[in-house]
């Protein structure tokens, strides 16, 4: 999970909580840079960072977490504080976005299959580059998912926002 809000009575800006490591800081700070100069394309009002403290924060505070792994799930969170739509649940992402939206490949992605299923989460969105890592999975692991393979953050938008 990760949660993103407007912090009202400050300034612009962006902070990060969670016992983050260096490379998801990274990465959350991509998100943001990314949507800032993208909001608009995605149907939020061009200026929405312009004048808002935001704060994202992944729970589990006390245990540590690093990796590119949740870029696409930050960038998504932001983009929907930003429209002011909640994400469509139960929904599962995974995958490193660049700065200039495209999304690449994570590693473990069985672990991050199975765990989506012990939860009850049956609709996966993943790097188009990790296809084949998904497809080779065994059937009684692969079946039962809607998956979304996604090359660009666009691919994200479409099955979260626009999909059904």
């Amino acid at each position: 999970d990760i949660e993103a809000t407007v912090v009202h009575g400050r300034n612009s800006g962006f902070k990060l909580t969670g016992k983050l490591g260096e490379v998801m800081q990274e990465s959350a700070q991509i998100a943001y840079s990314y949507l800032a100069a993208h909001l608009s394309d995605y149907g939020a009002p061009a200026d929405f960072l312009d004048s808002r403290f935001l704060h994202l924060h992944v729970p589990e505070g006390a245990t540590p977490k690093d990796g590119p792994s949740a870029g696409v799930t930050m960038t998504t969170a932001l983009l929907s504080l930003a429209r002011g739509k909640p994400i469509r649940r139960p929904l599962a992402m995974t995958g490193e976005i660049t700065l200039t939206g495209y999304v690449l490949p994570v590693g473990g992605i069985k672990e991050k299959v199975i765990a989506a299923r012990r939860i009850g989460v049956m609709e996966l969105i993943m790097p188009d580059a990790n296809r084949r890592d998904f497809e080779e999975l065994p059937e009684h692991i692969r079946e039962g998912f809607t998956t979304h393979f996604a090359k660009h953050y666009r691919d994200v938008y479409q099955a979260v926002f626009e999909t059904p």
